[in-house]
């Protein structure tokens, strides 16, 4: 186990409007507001096309061949999610959502694209202080947090 001790900042409340594309809005919210390091949960609805990543294709076969699930209708969702630098000091923002209509739930990254429908409420909490980076993982394909 590796970790490093960050401190509370801003909390901000955010929403997310029709059409959004999650990750995209709020990578620039991060750059806007120069917030480098955070954790995010959310709460809303994703529209049919949405794409998720359910999995590697072939357990634990490297490099990694992603899984991915298109949703072909609206879905409610909830999610969580950590912002952390990559190496050029760039936001980037690795979150999970359960995507769940009627009777059947997906569960996923939603780095490939997850549009909101109608709205999406996130409550962002600045991490202050941190020392991690998103660094690139040659051997699994993944850009992984480095502490």
């Amino acid at each position: 186990m590796k970790f490093s001790e960050c401190k509370p900042g801003r909390i901000f409340a955010i929403c997310l409007e029709n059409g959004d594309i999650v990750h995209q809005e709020i990578e620039q919210f991060a750059r806007d507001q120069s917030i480098e390091a955070a954790s995010l949960i959310i709460i809303g609805g994703a529209d049919k096309g949405s794409t998720l990543i359910v999995g590697p294709e072939r357990g634990n076969e490297l490099p990694v061949s992603p899984l991915e699930y298109v949703l072909e209708n609206v879905h409610d969702i909830t999610g969580a999610g950590t912002l952390f630098p990559d190496q050029q000091g760039n936001p980037v923002l690795h979150m999970h959502m359960a995507c769940g209509r009627n009777s059947s739930t997906r569960t996923g990254c939603i780095r490939r694209g997850v549009k909101v429908w109608h709205t999406m409420e996130v409550i962002l909490f600045e991490l202050l202080e941190s020392k991690g980076k998103r660094m690139f993982d040659s051997k699994t394909g993944f850009t992984l947090l480095k502490l």
